[in-house]
């Protein structure tokens, strides 16, 4: 008897730890197989911005491109980016984050091995792996079909791309706090999507606003990344305005980071 609980001793001390990687790539397939089965999330992360993209073709060609240097295409298609952004990354995740805590799933994961990091993270890998999809296929057919030509400066494309990934998956657990189901999670996102719709430059670039609205608008949370984003697939960014857009994306970052840590609710809200 003392033999055999002597082997098991040593066979429990020598049982294999799981990994803050191994906790977050099994939470982000659980959150996979969910959204598969999700066709409201699917169609929010597939479906929307790809309809944006062709709305807003139609809304740019209106406007006066001159003072920009850009052509409909390129304008559009760069902005498809923040499209992706805001609805593969940031709606789907403020509801898959409402509807995890109103389950008591996050409560549940708390008591477990993973921090809170590790599950917020976790629960925003399918929906960062969707909009890197739509990212890569934006730029193949903005290369192959509109012949855009290839990405200028390709650290720029992706220091954008992951700073506004980062401040969307932020935004959401900061937004989540203040829905009370998964019903309200669509209302709570309306002023983000209307603010960065308008006025980070996915829609219209900040070229054809008026200098003053322009300087304010470059202060919103996307427009650093959008900017970033634009400037390396295009070119023609100088370094000034790239310290600047990296320096302001970092802040807002950083804000974010604040805002989910202080008011990110990890039970139903009663």
């Amino acid at each position: 008897m003392a033999a055999t609980t002597g082997t098991a001793t040593g066979a429990t001390a020598t049982a294999p730890r799981s990994t803050a990687i191994s906790r977050v790539v099994a939470l982000g397939r659980a959150e996979l197989t969910l959204l598969g089965r999700s066709k409201t999330a699917l169609y929010m992360g597939l479906m929307m911005p790809a309809v944006m993209i062709y709305a807003m073709h139609s809304a740019v060609g209106a406007a006066d491109l001159d003072k920009t240097g850009m052509s409909v295409a390129q304008v559009t298609m760069t902005g498809g980016f923040g499209f992706v952004l805001v609805f593969a990354v940031y709606q789907n995740l403020v509801t898959a984050y409402v509807a995890r805590r109103e389950e008591l799933v996050l409560k549940r994961l708390r008591t477990g091995e993973a921090s809170d990091l590790e599950i917020l993270a976790g629960t925003a890998v399918p929906a960062v792996i969707v909009a890197l999809v739509q990212c890569v296929l934006l730029v193949v057919a903005g290369v192959a079909w509109l012949k855009l030509g290839m990405v200028e400066r390709p650290e720029l494309l992706l220091a954008g791309l992951v700073l506004g990934t980062a401040l969307c998956i932020l935004l959401a657990g900061a937004t989540a706090a203040w829905a009370k189901s998964v019903e309200g999670a669509g209302f709570v996102t309306t002023p983000m999507f209307l603010v960065t719709m308008l006025g980070s430059g996915l829609t219209f670039p900040l070229e054809i606003f008026p200098d003053g609205l322009a300087r304010f608008c470059e202060l919103l949370p996307l427009t650093p990344a959008m900017q970033l984003i634009r400037g390396g697939w295009l070119g023609g960014m100088s370094a000034g305005h790239t310290v600047q857009y990296l320096v302001t994306a970092l802040v807002w970052v950083a804000l974010g980071v604040f805002a989910v840590r202080r008011w990110f609710r990890w039970e139903p809200r009663r």
